[in-house]
């Protein structure tokens, strides 16, 4: 019997909430994932993840929601993350902050443990420990719990994040690269059984820098002053990947996503923080 996970990449403010509002109900009947992880990091307001907004989409029906470096810019989140089982937070954050950076969870008769990281490089705010040290301690534990491991790696190198893949090789079951909101080409499955994706994308617009509106990026260029831009609106679409393992926790398949939102998103006035 096989394994499936449903990854949705990385929703980019009210746009990307639209988009998995529309598009998610269709895809869980389509594709029958046992598990939906989606990274939520940048849901509200393209940088973050509000309360109303973790909520929301628990409800749309993300089993798993996880965040990066931008996971604790939000203070109403902060409360929420010790008191959740399905809200990651990197696991490479020093002890004692709120929250858990993988768990086990239980999808039908099976186990699936998520992890998700935070890569050392390009990240000026926040300094982790090093995730390559720290997932060598965590994968015998884990390990111990199920075979099937699915790392999720926040990164702004490739380099970085194709060496944790290399790294991992064999060992887990996925290892999928998250943060710089541009889907990579080079979906792999080692001979060891590991699937690999340097970067799943982004799910809100397509036509956008990194989800937000395109001007105000083109207008930080040509200033050098700092925008905070408005979520884009053209060419909707769901990124992600569609992972599956057998028992044993080898990759069967690994299959890339770029689902198209037909419906139209209409423009509110409501804060962004509102669903």
């Amino acid at each position: 019997m096989s394994i499936r996970i449903l990854y949705i990449s990385e929703i980019v403010g009210k746009t990307g909430v639209f988009v998995v509002k529309n598009l998610l109900p269709g895809l869980r009947r389509d594709l029958k994932p046992d598990l939906v992880v989606a990274c939520a990091d940048g849901a509200t307001g393209g940088a973050g993840l509000g309360r109303a907004h973790a909520a929301y989409l628990r409800k749309l029906g993300a089993d798993i929601l996880t965040t990066g470096e931008r996971g604790f810019y939000k203070k109403d989140i902060v409360e929420l993350f010790p008191k959740t089982s399905w809200l990651l937070r990197p696991a490479n954050y020093p002890y004692g902050v709120p929250g858990h950076g993988w768990k086990v969870f239980a999808a039908g008769q099976e186990k699936i443990a998520v992890l998700t990281l935070l890569g050392q490089a390009g990240f000026p705010r926040t300094h982790l420990s090093n995730p390559f040290l720290l997932v060598d301690d965590l994968l015998p534990r884990l390990r111990q719990e199920t075979p099937v491991v699915f790392v999720e790696f926040h990164a702004a190198t490739t380099a970085e994040k194709i060496t944790m893949a290399a790294h991992l090789d064999g060992r887990v079951t996925a290892v999928i690269g998250a943060h710089t909101r541009v889907p990579t080409a080079d979906a792999r499955i080692s001979p060891k059984g590991t699937a690999a994706l340097t970067d799943a994308g982004r799910t809100g617009t397509f036509l956008s820098v990194g989800g937000m509106d395109p001007a105000g990026r083109v207008r930080e260029y040509l200033s050098g002053i700092p925008e905070w831009t408005r979520d884009g609106g053209e060419a909707l679409e769901l990124q992600g990947c569609l992972v599956e393992a057998d028992e044993a926790g080898k990759a069967l398949s690994l299959e890339t996503l770029r689902v198209p939102c037909k419906e139209v998103m209409v423009e509110r006035t409501r804060n962004d923080d509102e669903d």
